[in-house]
């Protein structure tokens, strides 16, 4: 099964959502129409909740979790994703916030507390630290990760044009699964 309740919180899932057979998406999830969750991703909302915004995408292998609410801590550190995200695969986001148009790449690796704003680019295999905060419109590499440089105008336009290209991919498996 794709998604499954945890205690009393269940998966809610927008219009227009393509959920690959082999991910799982458990507990407080929450994903926004035009979505899409691709091979073997697992988004475990069962401790703090995960939000993901629309048209956004989370490719193959990917691993989406949260941390507990705490005395110290009483909001936890929820996952928040923002609209038109791109999660390039096998990346782990773990209670961060992402903003709008981000591409998060292959292999990267996002912790607690980050947040990162609208318009970032993150290369593949980068680590972002705990509770760093990244500028917006910046590319970030490394490990850990660092500020490289601005991006340009076409790689800001590129942002977008990723996370539309998934929401046509899912839209011919959406339409394949329905002949």
């Amino acid at each position: 099964m794709t998604t499954s309740s945890y205690l009393e919180t269940t998966p809610v899932v927008g219009c227009r959502v393509y959920l690959h057979p082999s991910c799982q998406v458990i507990g407080e999830v929450t994903i926004g129409e035009d979505s899409s969750v691709w091979c073997n991703t697992v988004l475990r909302g069962d401790v703090n909740r995960i939000v993901i915004g629309r048209g956004s995408n989370v490719q193959d292998l990917s691993m989406l979790h949260v941390s507990h609410k705490t005395a110290d801590k009483p909001d936890g550190s929820p996952l928040i994703i923002g609209d038109y995200v791109t999660i390039g695969h096998s990346v782990i986001l773990h209670g961060c916030t992402i903003g709008n148009e981000c591409l998060i790449g292959m292999g990267s690796i996002v912790m607690d507390d980050v947040v990162i704003p609208n318009q970032v680019m993150i290369g593949a295999g980068s680590l972002v630290s705990p509770g760093k905060v990244l500028e917006s419109g910046m590319l970030y590499m490394g490990r850990p990760a660092k500020a490289v440089r601005a991006l340009t105008e076409a790689e800001l336009a590129h942002l977008h044009h990723s996370a539309e290209h998934y929401i046509q991919v899912k839209n011919n498996y959406l339409a394949g699964s329905l002949s």
